[in-house]
């Protein structure tokens, strides 16, 4: 009963908010002062391939896709607004994708070992059940299939800066749910461990190609009169990246 009360609870806040962040956070960034898809490049040439979006908020990134030539996308998404929002997006672009009202955790009807591509950009950490998660999205892949997912690092939440020294402000081992105020509503949030990920991606039946947690090279290489959100991002990864492979 708590972990679909936490479904509400964050539905319904995207929901209320979808318009406010129409647009942020989709590729080729991976999220906000990191190193992007230009950088990276862990896509590689998508033409032709088939690519399923898990949280696909207002379709950005499934249009980046069929920019450089997708032969089939798909999106999930829990909030009836984004897909509302995302589905305006492509057909008025001309683009055509099968959109998905369902949280991750749930049973879609989606097909199994599909997809030459699997991501999710800013949206994996939304989930109440990794493990469960990480197995659909295995089934979804095809065998050597990839999947590339992006979200807030977890020493962001534990660190802030006072008076310019990083100070913890809660333990790094803490996983359980808390509120988060946001735009006058409250969601619901954890903050795993980058061990609890990657141990979720080996039960699932990954392995992993790749882990990046970069500031991207403008805001290191910037002048000392940053914000304190930038001065941050030069000591420690607001964000991570992974890319891991179907066995």
């Amino acid at each position: 009963m708590e972990n679909a009360n936490i479904l509400i609870t964050n539905k319904n806040y995207w929901d209320n908010m979808a318009d406010s962040w129409f647009g942020t956070t989709a590729l080729p960034e991976y999220g906000v002062q990191f190193i992007t898809e230009k950088d990276l490049n862990l896509f590689g040439d998508v033409k032709g391939k088939k690519l399923l979006e898990i949280g696909c908020g207002s379709g950005h990134s499934l249009k980046y896709h069929a920019e450089n030539g997708a032969a089939e996308l798909w999106g999930l998404d829990m909030s009836t607004s984004q897909i509302k929002n995302a589905g305006k997006l492509l057909s008025e672009c001309g683009y055509a994708a099968t959109l998905i009202n369902e949280p991750m955790e749930k049973e879609c009807q989606i097909p199994k070992n599909y997809f030459d591509f699997v991501y999710s950009i800013y949206a994996i950490g939304w989930t109440i059940d990794l493990q469960g998660s990480f197995d659909r999205i295995a089934s979804y892949l095809k065998k050597d299939g990839s999947f590339i997912f992006s979200w807030k690092h977890p020493l962001h939440h534990c660190v802030a800066r006072e008076d310019n020294k990083l100070v913890f402000q809660k333990s790094y081992f803490d996983e359980s749910w808390f509120d988060l105020s946001l735009d006058g509503f409250t969601v619901k949030l954890c903050n795993r461990k980058i061990s609890t990920y990657i141990n979720a991606l080996a039960k699932a039946g990954f392995v992993i190609e790749e882990m990046e947690e970069q500031t991207d090279r403008g805001t290191m290489e910037a002048a000392d009169d940053l914000s304190d959100r930038s001065q941050k991002a030069r000591q420690l990864p607001l964000s991570f990246v992974f890319k891991a492979r179907k066995l």
